[in-house]
């Protein structure tokens, strides 16, 4: 069974309803999960934000980053992935948040799921198609449980 590695955008669909929360549910059930400890900081972030546009309450809010920790995700440290990381971030353009994740999915031979289309979009015109095989959405890695 193959390892993905996830950011915050698949791991908060698991406590908050939205699009894709059935597909990152079916993930975290079917497929070993892991992630950089940036993960923690994102998702606090994320339901902090959906307290402020009030979409959750906050004991709703804590309830979920409980959910969160409470998972089955293998948490890893972001230190050595700075380096690969801001090199991706410089060759893609892109912010070096979301690169940490590709970078702990590259430096460990791991798929890389994200509910970002944005950045699923970017990397599938990465020069030399680089992270085709490396980099799935949230709904190419539910179709992979199957």
């Amino acid at each position: 069974m193959s390892r993905f590695v996830i950011d915050a955008s698949v791991a908060v669909k698991w406590v908050v309803e939205e699009s894709g929360s059935a597909e990152a549910v079916e993930l975290l059930e079917r497929h070993p999960l892991s992630s950089p400890d940036l993960l923690i900081a994102e998702c606090t972030n994320i339901l902090w934000k959906k307290v402020k546009r009030s979409e959750l309450d906050q004991d709703e809010a804590i309830m979920a980053a409980r959910l969160i920790q409470r998972s089955d995700v293998e948490i890893l440290p972001t230190r050595a992935l700075m380096e690969s990381a801001l090199e991706l971030a410089v060759e893609l353009d892109h912010a070096a948040y979301d690169c940490i994740y590709l970078s702990l999915a590259l430096e460990n031979d791991w798929s890389f799921v994200t509910a970002d289309e944005r950045l699923v979009r970017k990397l599938e015109h990465a020069p030399n198609g680089r992270f085709d095989a490396r980099v799935l959405s949230l709904t190419e890695a539910a179709k992979a449980c199957h």
